[in-house]
């Protein structure tokens, strides 16, 4: 497949990210919000295929951030992916958030990704191919690249994936939720 159309997505931040990908030409969109990508992602995916002239059947694959970030956001868009890929047939293809940032940069590379209370999640590329473990330090993130510069990465890495057996995309979580169960007796369900 020398040109593969894919849609990629993530919402792992205060955004609904997509990039199209196709005859090797990426468009991206990015919409800022805090909340609401639950509501907000399918019907831009939707605009953007609309806009080239697509429909859904007319992908090759689906693509997806997979965090780490924001616990909902990486449940929303896995979950909307795995179910793209169900209902159409089609590869679904997890990229993480350190493979966006380190995506065309040489190695050895060290991709930050702002994490909560002023830390950073940290996971190292090698020049062997090879990778650390994904980490949280109590170190401040560098400088950020653009979000539709990430979700445009994350469509070339997807589209060289094509044809590879992959495991279904899952949230990558780096450390324990903060939320924590109800202090309260759970009620007594009757039948």
């Amino acid at each position: 497949m020398l040109y593969p159309k894919l849609i990629a997505f993530d919402t792992s931040a205060a955004h609904c990210a997509a990039a199209l990908l196709l005859q090797g030409q990426v468009i991206t969109r990015v919409d800022e919000m805090a909340r609401g990508q639950a509501e907000h992602l399918m019907p831009m995916l939707q605009q953007m295929l609309q806009a080239a002239g697509l429909d859904w059947s007319d992908l090759d694959a689906v693509a997806v951030g997979t965090g780490p970030g924001n616990f909902t956001g990486i449940r929303i868009s896995v979950s909307a992916a795995r179910g793209l890929g169900l209902g159409l047939g089609r590869p679904v293809i997890g990229v993480t958030g350190f493979e966006m940032r380190a995506f065309d940069e040489p190695r050895p590379f060290t991709a930050t990704i702002r994490a909560p209370r002023e830390t950073s999640y940290i996971q190292t590329f090698h020049a062997d191919g090879s990778t650390t473990a994904p980490v949280q330090q109590d170190v401040p993130a560098g400088p950020q690249k653009p979000a539709a510069d990430l979700i445009a990465a994350a469509a070339h890495i997807a589209a060289a994936r094509i044809g590879e057996k992959l495991p279904r995309p899952a949230p990558l979580y780096i450390r324990p939720a903060d939320a924590a169960p109800p202090k309260d007796t759970a009620p007594v369900i009757l039948s």
